[in-house]
């Protein structure tokens, strides 16, 4: 985001219209095309090979409020020029040179779905509205936007449509206003014309290599093809433009704000029809990875089961033709930064995970610094620099990355390679590991996403006696590994660990010894209720443990009898997903594994609470948003069950609304719950980022922030006013009922300090809204942000402190 990464230019910061407010998110910072030259180096150190630039056109500098600042570039007002915050044409052209001369590339960020906000169609009559620096566009036939001109509408530039109220249907995706933004006809041959020749402008005067399309969903599939392939004399297809630019493969990759939950892949298909048609053809030749975005969060950053992870490897495979093509990241500008809901270890397993997987990795500014704020500045007068400069290539995490890249630019092996997963633990947090492929050559790649140590048995399709040269750790390079009998490796991983091994090429395999055998009897049932009694035979071994789910920590040690039997008693006190699959194996240690069982449990869930709450007694002011109008924080019902440690908290509130189809089933509601563990001491009564203090004495252990985007536990080490204290995982597993408008957050003892009951623990649920932190309350209400008394704790609805017996 150049407005927030480097200021190289302070004259051009202030344009006179009150925008340049760099003590507020809001306003413009200062950052600029000429700091961004002068921190090339910093990003080169990184590893990068490509630069991608928040959009530099000319834009809307003030949103019609005056409160919001147009510094990320896009709300365009002429898509042929550059802002003059950022500098000038020529200033784009030296960083262009600039990467060039350093072997790297320019990506540009680009609009075609809609300009700024200059009109506003409302019931009856339509507005037109006046920000800084133009009433209009100056771009023609862009400029041709007021709907009060009869010859404006006939021209037929812009979908002369009201903001969108429902995202989940089809038409206003397409063609209303998304937050006000001037939505263009882009069926329209005009419109299509204009925006072709206006971004195939950048290849040829400022030497863009490729571009990152801005809400590609809001725009149909088939006006790609045009874009792209157009024969156009006067304004060819983009792929031609940069044909003749001596650009023979533009990469050209689009945004498209949707993932799957697992076991769905109708986000993934969908993000494929705007690469492709159902023909084949092509239209982008790339699109962001979101559904990968999501499932990387869910298991490294929220201690979901790596299968999901593995499940996700699969089916992109199965549905994407150019999955290389595709750019992945772990966070970006619209949604919150991994640090703010996970530890560093989880982040560095994660982007290690981008450089070893198909894609295009792409690191988000920041991310080398540990920003836990989406779009915090990284010079000392900008927000959220914390009044320093933070280009610092010696911190931690900045020397992390650049190892990860030079681990990936040094062997195409993790860049062109093909993933085949070898372990996916199903049931917790734990081992996950693949298998790369590329010409002939292999790697290992191996993680734990636990918080402790794990075991895991992979079958790993290799000859017995290949050699694994450690390649890559992040606790340092492993040590080498033979393959054993059958292909088999077993590794003891520690916690959070991240490691990766090649194949060495060619050579003898060696011989290896045979294992002993470790045999489980078939388990009396598949499904239980209560603990149940494992037997198996392990003839001359002395000791063995039994591990359940990977989990060594917690794993028995048995000794079989003289005749090799041994028996154990399970504990299943804690397993009360009853879909889960569990596994349970035997180990000897080395390469000694039985083939592990598989097993489900389903425990008794016992409602222990249950607290109606007032109709209509929210705190403060809605934001004037009509699709706020259902009170969605209107909290009704609190339902409480618990089975041994664990807690289900069944939220019932006035509506479920999904405005913005967001990932999580529900929208303009965030759940902050508050728990008081029994027993326990510490806590803290601070309410983070909430301006207020918890009732009744209460003192929190852990805390959960549960939205439409955004599902985090914390507890309370750490925690003040402005600090949330540490992430825990996992987090909590989500169920949506719209017909009853409830949601289910479900956590599993672990996440609860693995107690066996919580008898006398004691809730707290708030309600609130959303965006990268908690919405603002002012004075008066905006389009979304509470109104009441500036200051004031951000709860909008609360139910009593809850006890449980």
């Amino acid at each position: 985001m150049t407005d927030r990464f480097a200021d190289g230019n302070p004259r051009n910061n202030d344009q006179g219209a009150g925008e340049h407010r760099p003590k507020e998110p809001e306003g413009w910072q200062g950052g600029d095309l000429a700091g961004l030259r002068a921190k090339l180096a910093y990003i080169q150190g990184l590893g990068a090979t490509a630069l991608w630039i928040t959009p530099p056109v000319a834009n809307q500098w003030l949103d019609p409020t005056g409160r919001h600042g147009g510094y990320h570039g896009y709300w365009a007002e002429h898509f042929m020029k550059v802002d003059r915050h950022l500098g000038t044409l020529a200033d784009l052209q030296g960083l262009s040179s600039d990467l060039h001369r350093a072997g790297m590339f320019l990506v540009q960020d680009i609009v075609v779905n809609h300009t700024g906000n200059y009109f506003a169609m409302k019931p009856g009559h339509a507005a037109f509205l006046t920000t800084p620096p133009v009433a209009r566009p100056s771009q023609w036939p862009f400029s041709l936007n007021d709907p009060r001109r009869a010859a404006d509408r006939r021209a037929g530039i812009y979908h002369w449509t009201p903001d969108i109220g429902d995202y989940n249907d089809p038409l206003q995706e397409a063609t209303f206003q998304m937050g006000g933004l001037d939505d263009l006809a882009t069926d329209h041959p005009t419109v299509r014309q204009a925006l072709r020749r206006s971004h195939g402008w950048w290849i040829r005067q400022a030497g863009v290599d490729a571009f990152r399309v801005d809400t590609a969903f809001y725009v149909s599939p088939e006006f790609f093809a045009d874009f792209m392939h157009a024969r156009d004399a006067a304004a060819p297809g983009i792929a031609e433009v940069a044909r003749r630019t001596g650009r023979r493969d533009f990469l050209v990759f689009g945004e498209g704000f949707a993932s799957d939950a697992p076991g769905a892949d109708a986000a993934s298909r969908r993000i494929e029809s705007y690469m492709h048609d159902a023909a084949g053809r092509p239209r982008m030749n790339g699109m962001l990875n979101f559904p990968l975005y999501r499932t990387l969060g869910d298991v490294f950053a929220r201690g979901a089961a790596p299968a999901q992870l593995a499940e996700r490897l699969r089916v992109q495979q199965a549905l994407h033709p150019r999955l290389h093509w595709m750019p992945t990241f772990v966070d970006n500008h619209d949604v919150d930064r991994f640090l703010a809901g996970a530890g560093e270890p989880a982040l560095r397993q994660a982007l290690l995970a981008l450089m070893t997987l198909p894609g295009i990795p792409v690191i988000y500014y920041g991310t080398e610094q540990g920003f836990t704020e989406p779009r915090a500045s990284m010079f000392a007068a900008g927000y959220g620099s914390g009044g320093r400069d933070r280009h610092d290539t010696s911190a931690p995490l900045y020397r992390a990355i650049a190892a990860m890249t030079a681990l990936r630019r040094g062997d195409r092996l993790f860049s062109r390679g093909t993933p085949t997963v070898l372990a996916a633990n199903a049931a917790r947090a734990g081992a996950l590991a693949w298998r790369s492929d590329h010409e002939g050559r292999s790697a290992l790649v191996a993680f734990n996403t636990a918080d402790t140590p794990t075991l895991a048995v992979l079958d790993t399709g290799l000859a017995p006696g290949t050699r694994l040269e450690g390649a890559f750790g992040l606790d340092g390079t492993p040590a080498p590994l033979s393959v054993g009998a059958g292909g088999r490796v077993v590794l003891e991983l520690p916690a959070q660990a991240g490691r990766v091994w090649k194949a060495l090429p060619g050579g003898q395999a060696e011989a290896m010894p045979t294992a002993a055998a470790v045999v489980l009897d078939p388990l009396p049932a598949e499904r239980f209720e209560a603990d149940f009694t494992l037997t198996g035979t392990a003839p001359g071994v002395r000791e063995l443990r039994l591990v359940v789910d990977g989990d060594l920590t917690r794993a028995q040690t048995v000794r079989p009898g003289a005749d090799g039997r041994f028996s154990a008693r399970i504990d299943t006190s804690a397993m009360t997903d009853p879909a889960l699959v569990h596994e349970v194996l035997a180990w000897a240690g080395g390469a000694a594994a039985s083939v592990p069982r598989g097993f489900q449990v389903a425990l008794p869930w016992k409602t222990v609470a249950d607290v109606e709450d007032p109709a209509g007694d929210e705190r403060w002011a809605y934001p004037t948003d009509p699709s706020y109008a259902p009170r969605p924080m209107d909290l009704r019902r609190v339902r409480v069950a618990t089975a041994g440690g664990a807690l289900r908290l069944e939220l019932t509130t006035a509506a479920i609304t999904t405005p913005w189809k967001p990932p999580n089933g529900f929208d303009h509601v965030l759940f902050t719950v508050y728990i008081e563990l029994p027993g326990q001491t510490g806590g803290a009564t601070v309410m983070p980022l909430q301006d207020g203090g918890l009732p009744e004495g209460l003192r929190w252990h852990r805390r959960l922030r549960v939205g439409g985007w955004t599902n985090v536990v914390h507890d309370a080490a750490g925690a003040t006013a402005t600090n949330e204290g540490r992430a825990v995982t996992p987090a909590a597993r989500l169920q949506v009922d719209r017909a009853t408008n409830t949601v289910s957050l479900v956590l599993p003892a672990a996440s609860l300090g693995g107690l066996s009951s919580l008898s006398g623990a004691r809730l707290y649920v708030t309600t609130w809204d959303y965006d990268g932190g908690y919405r603002a309350l002012l004075a008066q209400p905006e389009a979304f942000s509470m109104g009441g008394t500036p200051g004031g704790p951000k709860v909008m609805d609360a139910s009593a402190v809850i006890t449980l017996p």
